[in-house]
């Protein structure tokens, strides 16, 4: 019998039963107990349960941490749990080890997540995965975030030698080129786009995950100098030895080329095993296409402007999906336009203050577990001789 239901039963006869005249005395009644269903310790080994949610096996790994499987038990469905570290975050923003308090200027890569999380919570695009709670504990390191799972995976996972026909490759494409035309109008940069962070969706359409290491911005693009995302989808304007700015836009329409490329052959345009020998082949080697298997001029013509060494003549989303050939099929089969399935989102300070839920800090489902496994809810710090015959709390399954 699981903990669960045990709990279930015990808390029945509890409540059940009558207390005798002694025990309900003279004394002052008792404080409630806190409650909430929200709480479920577990035993298991292969299973944590945070809140409703029962978190299970690894299914990938992001930016700054790991995604599991999670069963929502209120819900009875299953979601993505994505596990950020919080620390691992603050490293490679650039600060110490050690969290500073919350609220301090230090804490800004924080703060700066957790504004982003409360527009990812709004956007709401059918090529872009939904974000769906968050969970945090200020005493801990994981970061907590469900989204809707993506059951049939990445898109397409590379190298491989079964690459996407012309019409695949085109169909796919155009699912890329509106999520990100969605998420440039509400001025956020993905950074990091490749066939992997593409989850196909119950209805065949692909859906951009993985929102790591995406950047906001104000006006019109984002002005970045830091590097990030993998490295061989990295633009080549990254990989300057003097720090300048970038268009954000230009990096993710650069990474979309590579995708491009790799939907068609399977591989990336530039690879190499060595770091520094894989940026020189970004930075000066043209792009070569392999003979077979053979794609056409429209689609050749797209992926060389799109991988287009020079930022300032990228070809850009508006261009793309409106004036090339290949993806509108000579102008037989449009897109929508923007204003057809971009729409604003505004978010207010009360949304980012609320964008985490918080959860028992792991200290306290500790305390529980012991108690579980003692009977007793009693001040477990309480010398023996000093407590109580008996416990009349309810049973732990209740308890935060």
């Amino acid at each position: 019998m699981s903990t669960d239901t045990v709990c279930k039963t015990e808390t029945t006869r509890v409540s059940d039963r009558k207390m005798s005249l002694q025990e309900r005395g003279s004394r002052m009644p008792r404080q409630p107990t806190i409650e909430t269903k929200r709480v479920s310790i577990t035993d298991a080994d292969d299973c944590v349960q945070l809140n409703q949610y029962t978190l299970k096996k690894e299914i990938g790994k992001g930016s700054y941490g790991v995604v599991k499987l999670a069963y929502n038990e209120d819900s009875e469905q299953y979601y993505a749990m994505k596990v950020v570290s919080k620390k691992r975050l603050m490293k490679q923003c650039g600060f110490l080890r050690r969290l500073p308090p919350q609220g301090s200027n230090a804490a800004f890569p924080l703060e700066k997540m957790y504004k982003e999380i409360a527009i990812l919570k709004k956007l709401d695009h059918h090529n872009v995965v939904k974000l769906v709670e968050v969970l945090d504990d200020p005493d801990e390191d994981g970061l907590h975030m469900a989204f809707d799972l993506m059951t049939k995976g990445p898109v397409m996972e590379v190298p491989t030698d079964d690459p996407f026909t012309e019409e695949q490759a085109r169909f796919y494409f155009r699912d890329l080129v509106l999520g990100i035309e969605y998420l440039h109008y509400h001025k956020i940069i993905h950074r990091d786009i490749k066939p992997s962070n593409l989850l196909l969706g119950d209805d065949g359409h692909v859906k951009i995950a993985d929102f790591g290491v995406s950047n906001e911005f104000e006006g019109t693009d984002a002005l970045l100098s830091s590097t990030a995302g993998t490295p061989a989808f990295m633009a080549p304007e990254m990989m300057t030895e003097h720090e300048q700015s970038f268009s954000g836009k230009a990096l993710d329409i650069w990474a979309m080329g590579v995708t491009l490329y790799c939907f068609v052959f399977g591989k990336c345009p530039f690879y190499d095993k060595y770091i520094i020998a894989l940026h020189t082949k970004i930075k000066n080697t043209p792009v070569e296409f392999p003979e077979t298997p053979l794609i056409s001029n429209g689609l050749k013509d797209l992926i060389e402007r799109m991988l287009d060494k020079k930022s300032e003549t990228r070809i850009t989303i508006p261009e793309i999906k409106v004036l090339h050939v290949w993806v509108t099929e000579n102008g037989s089969d449009p897109l929508p336009l923007e204003e057809e399935h971009c729409t604003a989102v505004e978010v207010t300070e009360e949304e980012v203050q609320n964008s985490v839920k918080l959860i028992p800090s792991l200290s306290t489902v500790i305390l529980v577990k012991t108690m579980l496994r003692k009977r007793s809810f009693s001040n477990p710090f309480e010398c023996l001789g000093r407590r109580p015959g008996r416990s009349m709390s309810a049973p732990g399954g209740l308890l935060t």
